[in-house]
């Protein structure tokens, strides 16, 4: 068992460190009052290759493991969840889905645009009947010849209103249940595909959180992604992958927060003396650094896992599970170090106590995550 980073890991961590808080960190407060989505940023994700770290070099990816793709959501999320939830989306649903299902004529249409930051993806399951039970989905599929006519509407879509690439699931086959929802891929333009609402959070306000709506819209049955009828199966698999995402987010802003409430205080003196020296406080700071390590490593094994090919279905559920509530802690705590001045926005506690909500709910609430693990508990 080997527990230390590669020195080019640690350069990329450095790298995305050094990115995140030269060009994210004095826009934040600015993005999040005005939930103003940053479009700029994306090509420079691009060219760092922070937008395809997954994907082999043969598609425009940085031909990196989950390992890396971790770290780099976590440095992103240290300083702005929102810009590491644009990337996780983007990254291990849509891209990902392109890549793990699709044909090799798919991959190569599609992969080089969304691994360089030329072209931002979306990945649509979630309607307002089918959130937990994403096979009640509504949206419908009917083949017309050489064609498919999708009606329906998706909700909570990360990158919904900017993605130039979307894919989404939809009926095929009712009557087969789980085995009659397919996948395609939804450009940008293609008449009847639209962004609907859009969703005024209470955190990651920069991340756009948008319906989708398709009105007769046609989409050729070469843009169905993968096997008809294994759309749902395979959207399974991706969220294998795409809870690792939602850890690493969790513990990113976990460990941003634990931060900003070590830093503050050794800078708040009360009783004449910082209260870092106060045992109360340094319980809080210890108890803080200890599970966002153990989240960390939890990760860190999902990822190794991912990387050699072996299924991770309730790896995965443990690291989003444990990640996403050890960082609703970390907040908390953070906040409280603060005190008063953890609920008025000149600090980052606040935000950080926004913002982290979303983990214990998005691509499975910690409940579902629960059962997930269970189940597989129980084939074992």
């Amino acid at each position: 068992m080997d527990f230390e980073l590669t020195a080019e890991q640690i350069q990329l961590r450095k790298t995305v460190r050094e990115f995140a808080e030269a060009e994210i960190a004095p826009h934040v407060r600015e993005w999040d009052e005005h939930s103003t989505f940053p479009a700029e940023l994306l090509p420079e994700l691009g060219e760092l290759g922070l937008m395809g770290v997954i994907f082999p070099e043969e598609y425009g990816g940085a031909g990196l493991g989950y390992i890396e793709y971790a770290l780099v959501i976590e440095e992103l999320s240290r300083v702005d969840g929102s810009v590491g939830i644009i990337v996780a989306a983007h990254t291990s649903l849509c891209a990902n889905h392109i890549y793990k299902m699709g044909a090799e004529e798919q991959r190569r249409r599609y992969l080089p645009d969304l691994a360089s930051g030329r072209k931002l993806g979306a990945w649509s399951l979630t309607e307002p009947e089918a959130g937990s039970d994403a096979a009640g989905t509504r949206t419908t599929a009917t083949r017309q010849g050489e064609c498919y006519l999708l009606n329906g509407a998706k909700t909570f879509t990360t990158n919904g209103r900017y993605a130039d690439v979307c894919v989404a699931m939809a009926v095929t086959d009712r009557a087969q249940g789980h085995h009659g929802i397919s996948a395609f891929i939804v450009e940008k333009g293609t008449p009847g595909f639209r962004p609907g609402k859009k969703e005024d959070k209470l955190g990651l306000r920069a991340s756009d959180t948008s319906e989708v709506v398709f009105q007769d819209c046609r989409v050729p049955a070469a843009s169905r992604l993968g096997k008809e009828g294994e759309g749902f199966i395979d959207a399974l698999k991706i969220l294998d992958g795409g809870r690792i995402s939602i850890a690493a987010l969790a513990i990113g802003m976990a460990q941003g927060a634990y931060e900003a409430a070590l830093k503050y205080s050794k800078q708040r003196r009360q009783f004449g003396r910082p209260i870092s020296e106060f045992q109360a406080i340094q319980w809080k700071l210890a108890d803080m650094a200890t599970e966002i390590e153990a989240a960390r490593l939890l990760n860190f094994r999902a990822a190794w896992m991912t990387d050699r090919g072996m299924r991770t279905t309730k790896e995965s559920s443990m690291a989003k599970l444990y990640a996403s509530e050890v960082a609703v802690r970390a907040a908390y705590e953070a906040l409280q170090v603060h005190g008063g001045y953890g609920f008025i926005k000149d600090y980052p506690a606040e935000k950080y106590y926004r913002d982290v909500r979303l983990c214990t709910i998005g691509e499975g609430t910690s409940e579902i995550q629960r059962l997930v693990i269970a189940r597989q508990l129980l084939k074992e």
